[in-house]
């Protein structure tokens, strides 16, 4: 077996970036453990992922490849094959990371020519890839010149020429609307026309993380007969893709975004990498569901768009009883020669009303398994109609701040992606029903208006776009806080309590903080202060908890943080997974549990308790750096693939933290940004996700995000971290911030800042712990004093506060099975008690 070893990048990132990323990035390449064992399992659940998300477009029956087709493949991207993007999300040592040149040779369905072959690979190695810096990765790799006679040349030799175009992108950047990130480039285009005027056969694979623009395949028209939109399936990616060329697997995906013609067709693109903020002008109509409700001309492939090997017949019905309806849909196989997988997608219009409504939303949605020819299985779907209740920010229903079912007509439809989709069934609700009353929360300034798009009709009765002024808040939220009463327990001070105590029964755990120092309760409210903190594993993106001498006496364990979603970023190799955008176009939650079960196991292996993933913000729009990380413009997509990943990994015993809470949809300025979002934009869409995955997944631990939102920031943000967070929707876990905060006094109390301010949040943790001094270049252990200071003045934060936050904490630690050895072994060997050192 020939495939390639890759490891992250050892280049230093930019000065400009935190230097804290700088110094792990120089510690994860710096291995320490050099074990490259892979659980046979994961791998194969990785290829088989990759795989199902892997997303047909067009296809005349070129693809699969017939067997000992002869095959030229074209493009530097068959041998530097991008695996998953860039940052924090990407950034694994993978023990080895197949091509697509090797996977093809490898799987030997094919005959891969291997005159054209060796031409591309003595250029690649005469050209080495840059593969940049921190923040300055490359978008694209500069493509081999080709000159027609060599295509004609390979055409005499080959049936079927396959073109491999590659985009990468990351962290800390956006994407941009110039040839090598959006656009191709002239080398791409020149590429595409001598194959083309070549070949009477052409296959595409599109080995990218972001949509890119594809308005170009109308230009060639049928001289392309194939493409297939790979994404970026990890170290497996390229066996997995090799795997749909050649038919030994199916392509299982469908787009989890709307693909239009132009990027001026989205309606974010007017209001997107704002440096100061973004108005989220488009309000609820993100993705199809503008599309399908304005601007439906402009749309290439439809929202769930994607093609199989064969002819798979769907036949819904539905009904409605009481508060559920229930669409059956059955799947056949009405093929002959290969097998095949369907997803079936449920979506409702709901009655304009006074709010407006998106001519579509997604309701529900399942796959089959897969189907050989002649095969057929029975889906049923159900979902409550409840859950397609509108939020009402205005009081335009008479209902403010709650989510209602307005009188009308429902209509359900059912297919295989929106556009598809055929009318099932039909229900009306006679009145309005006010299905939660909930209050005002986190709602626009009346400082910074703006007007947001709504649904208008024109004299014909057809939808046309109008304008209204963003509904900004009006409840007090220094009243709100001051309502708050949070009990303090009696300080009892040194009694010999432990948490093995706790654990084990003999002690609670209000026995166990009230005997907690100042100085104590105030190290479980932040990070060891630096990335890469030598209690935790070596590479680790921080570690809290037992972080100073005297809580490990106590038997409080460190918590080591890895950063994900791709794979484990350690000093140590591990598996590089799908990206995010990969796994959700499957639109397979069992098999992704699964992936994410056999990921968690890893977790154990290499000794980390919290996994930063995963990343669930909202596809907004297309030029976003790190949608590859993400799932979909839909939050029903989002939430449901979310929770997936969430219950997989905890199934190990260990934490997932799906990030980054809410409204991280820019990478441009994203620790000052100010998401300007209407209340029922935020509940509908930037939220939504984020509940369905609470709900269904219960995850431990939760990050906040870096970005404002409507002037607040998100681990500042009391309404949203409390007040939906926690009252609304009963989150019990433990919340931490995004790496590094901005430092910010508490407008409605003096006496609170940065860390005072963020813990009557509810925000428990400061992640890494330490603020960076960009004048000396060094970390700032200082954070202590803000909390303790306000501790210390009687209009500050309080006691209660303080215990409550360590008390969360706590609780994540006697609650993952992978620390209860932690706590013991910590108890055994503690050190005196009541000694509040820094750490040792």
């Amino acid at each position: 077996m020939e495939n390639r070893l890759v490891n992250s990048p050892s280049a230093s990132p930019a000065p400009s970036l935190a230097a804290g990323e700088q110094e792990l990035a120089q510690a994860s390449t710096s291995l320490i453990d050099t074990d490259t064992f892979v659980d046979p399992e994961l791998a194969a659940l990785c290829r088989e992922s990759a795989a199902d998300g892997a997303v047909l477009l067009r296809n005349d029956g070129t693809l699969p490849l017939r067997g000992g087709s002869r095959v030229a493949l074209f493009g530097r991207v068959q041998i530097d094959y991008f695996a998953v993007g860039y940052g924090s999300g990407g950034d694994v040592n993978a023990p080895y990371s197949w091509n697509l040149l090797d996977a093809l040779r490898d799987g030997g369905q094919v005959s891969v020519d291997a005159e054209l072959a060796a031409t591309y690979t003595r250029w690649c190695e005469e050209n080495s890839p840059d593969e940049g810096t921190w923040g300055n990765w490359p978008r694209y790799f500069e493509e081999m010149p080709l000159d027609a006679g060599t295509a004609r040349a390979a055409a005499t030799r080959a049936d079927v020429a396959v073109i491999v175009l590659g985009r990468a992108a990351g962290e800390a950047r956006e994407n941009t609307l110039t040839q090598g990130s959006y656009y191709l480039t002239d080398a791409e285009k020149g590429l595409l026309d001598a194959v083309t005027s070549t070949f009477t056969s052409t296959v595409i694979v599109l080995d990218c993380g972001n949509i890119i623009d594809l308005a170009w395949l109308d230009e060639y028209g049928e001289a392309i007969s194939s493409v297939l939109y790979a994404w970026q399936g990890g170290m497996e990616g390229a066996r997995a893709i090799a795997d749909v060329l050649t038919g030994a697997q199916v392509p299982g995906g469908r787009l989890t975004d709307t693909i239009a013609r132009h990027y001026t067709d989205y309606p974010s693109a007017v209001n997107f990498g704002g440096l100061e903020h973004n108005n989220y002008a488009e309000d609820i109509y993100v993705g199809y569901r503008y599309f399908e409700t304005f601007a439906p001309d402009t749309v290439l492939f439809p929202f769930g768009f994607g093609l199989g090997y064969s002819k798979l017949d769907m036949v819904p019905t539905a009904h409605v009883d009481g508060e559920e309806v229930t669409v059956t849909a059955r799947v056949s196989n009405a093929g002959t020669e290969h097998p095949g997988a369907e997803v079936i997608q449920v979506y409702v219009q709901a009655p304009d009303g006074k709010l407006g409504k998106p001519a579509r939303t997604l309701a529900s949605f399942a796959k089959s398994r897969r189907l050989a020819p002649g095969e057929n299985e029975s889906l049923h779907l159900t979902f409550p109609i409840a859950s397609l209740a509108s939020y009402d920010d205005s009081g335009v229903t008479g209902h403010r701040s709650a989510y209602v079912l307005e009188a009308g007509v429902y209509t359900v439809f059912a297919g295989t992606d929106v556009r598809a989709a055929t009318e099932v069934a039909t229900f009306t609700l006679r009145e309005l029903r006010v299905v939660e009353q909930l209050t005002e929360a986190c709602a626009p300034a009346a400082a910074h208006p703006f007007q947001r798009m709504i649904l208008d009709r024109d004299d014909a009765g057809r939808a046309v776009i109008g304008w209204q002024d963003v509904p900004t808040r009006e409840v007090s939220r220094r009243e709100r806080l001051q309502a708050r009463r949070v009990p303090a327990l009696e300080p009892t001070g040194g009694q010999g309590v432990t948490l093995v105590d706790v654990s084990e029964g003999t002690a609670t755990l209000n026995e166990f903080v009230a005997q907690l120092s100042h100085e104590e309760l105030e190290a479980l409210t932040r990070g060891d202060v630096i990335m890469n903190s030598p209690l935790g594993t070596p590479g680790n993106a921080g570690v809290f908890g037992g972080i100073t001498a005297s809580l490990r006496a106590k038997g409080v364990p460190p918590i080591t943080t890895t950063d994900g979603p791709s794979g484990i970023r350690l000093s140590a190799y591990a598996s590089l997974l799908p990206c995010g955008a990969a796994l959700a176009s499957t639109w397979n939650t069992p098999l992704v549990r699964r992936l994410a079960a056999r990921h968690g196991a890893e977790m154990v292996r290499k000794g980390t308790h919290v996994l930063l993933s995963p990343g669930m913000n909202i596809h907004r729009d297309p030029l976003c750096g790190r949608n590859f990380e993400y799932f979909s413009e839909d939050p029903l997509v989002t939430g449901l693939v979310a929770a997936a990943i969430v219950a997989g990994v905890q199934e190990a015993g260990v934490a997932a933290c799906p990030k980054h809470f809410a409204c991280n949809n820019q990478e441009t300025n994203r620790n000052v940004n100010d998401s300007r979002v209407s209340e029922r934009a935020l509940r509908e869409i930037y939220l939504r996700g984020f509940q369905i995955c609470l709900a269904q997944a219960r995850p431990y631990t939760l990050m906040t995000s870096y970005n404002k939102i409507n002037g607040v920031w998100s681990h500042y943000n009391d309404e949203l971290c409390t007040t939906i967070l926690r009252e609304e929707w009963g989150f019990e876990g433990t919340v931490i911030t995004d790496w590094w905060m901005q430092r910010a006094g508490d407008p409605d109390f003096p006496a609170l800042a940065d860390d005072a301010y963020r813990v009557r949040a509810q925000v428990d943790v400061f992640m890494p712990g330490g603020w960076f001094d960009h004048v000396n270049g060094d970390f700032d252990a200082s954070a202590a004093s803000s909390l303790l200071d306000s501790l210390a003045r009687p209009d500050g934060i309080t006691l209660g506060e303080v215990q409550r936050t360590a008390r969360t904490v706590l609780q994540l630690v006697l609650a993952l099975p992978a620390l209860k050895g932690e706590i013991l072994r910590n108890s055994r060997e503690r050190s005196p008690c009541g000694r509040a050192d820094s750490r040792s």
